[in-house]
């Protein structure tokens, strides 16, 4: 798969049972212990799903997640089976599946979100300057959009459906949800990960300004890294070479996420009227579209070079 290939709006595989539409992937049943993840080009900003695809976006995912897995394997487990995605559809079903999915462990999820912050920035930003604190994380005074915290921050969230928005939660409401000691290792987890990321990341050109983190439990109870991770569409990512400048003049730095997709939606009408942010999204120009490929293609490149 290429970012030439054609886009793919939607998968439509025949050959397993469709358990899910999530907002970029289609989740199917392999038996009663895997799932296929297909990764479609589907583009989600403040939690709607664009009409538009962005063309080779699910294949950069994928490729981007499995770099990511290899190199984060040792801090925490991951639902990766290690089979061919390619065997388990139907020879016609392949071109769908192949380079844009992942044959993946049947976890139970968490019913949480783990976000970490190492910048501050989007809602975290916006929460710092009402109560100088992000998900009860309380912060120094004198912090400004887009300033490295002194330290990585663990900020939950709820997950939301299609269409909802996730919310930001404290440390304590999420050990309420999942318990004090699974709480507490999720977050250990997820600082580690983010601080490993940080580092691979900024020597390759790249800050990771806040990501999320999604884990499941295995039968055996472990604690297992799961759906995609460190990608354009869970992370904040800022090319380093951007950063200073963007810093003194108190702007969002540019970005190789969907925030440039966000930034233009942020001043997208309809009817005369700023968008609500409620299904029907506004048409993606062409020019947005391919500007975000682009982004994407860029991402992956200097991570991987």
């Amino acid at each position: 798969m290429t970012a030439m290939a054609p886009a793919l709006l939607q998968s439509t595989l025949s050959s397993l049972p469709l358990l899910a539409r999530g907002k970029v992937r289609d989740n199917y049943a392999v038996g009663n212990d895997r799932l296929l993840m297909v990764a479609t080009d589907r583009l989600s900003a403040f939690d709607v799903v664009m009409g538009e695809p962005i063309p080779g976006k699910g294949a950069l995912l994928t490729q981007m997640a499995l770099w990511w897995f290899e190199r984060l394997g040792d801090i925490v487990p991951n639902h990766l089976t290690g089979e061919d995605p390619a065997d388990v559809v139907l020879p016609a079903e392949r071109a769908q599946v192949v380079g844009r999915s992942m044959l993946v462990k049947r976890l139970t999820p968490l019913p949480v979100e783990a976000v970490v912050r190492g910048y501050l920035a989007g809602s975290g930003w916006a929460e710092y300057q009402r109560h100088r604190a992000v998900c009860g994380v309380p912060l120094p005074e004198g912090l400004a959009n887009a300033m490295q915290l002194p330290e990585p921050i663990f900020t939950p969230a709820t997950k939301a459906e299609a269409g909802d928005h996730d919310e930001n939660i404290d440390f304590e409401r999420m050990a309420d949800i999942v318990g004090r000691e699974r709480a507490e290792e999720v977050r250990r987890v997820a600082i580690a990960l983010y601080t490993r990321a940080a580092a691979i990341a900024r020597a390759k050109g790249i800050l990771i300004a806040d990501t999320k983190f999604e884990f499941g439990l295995d039968a055996d109870g472990r604690l297992t890294l799961m759906d995609e991770v460190l990608t354009p569409d869970s992370s904040r990512f800022w090319p380093v070479e951007g950063y200073d400048a963007a810093l003194r003049e108190g702007r969002n730095p540019p970005s190789y996420d969907k925030q440039f997709v966000r930034d233009w939606l942020e001043q997208a009408r309809v009817d005369g009227q700023p968008w609500n942010k409620k299904p029907p999204a506004p048409a993606l120009p062409t020019s947005v579209v391919e500007a975000t490929a682009a982004k994407y293609r860029d991402a992956l490149q200097r991570l991987t070079a």
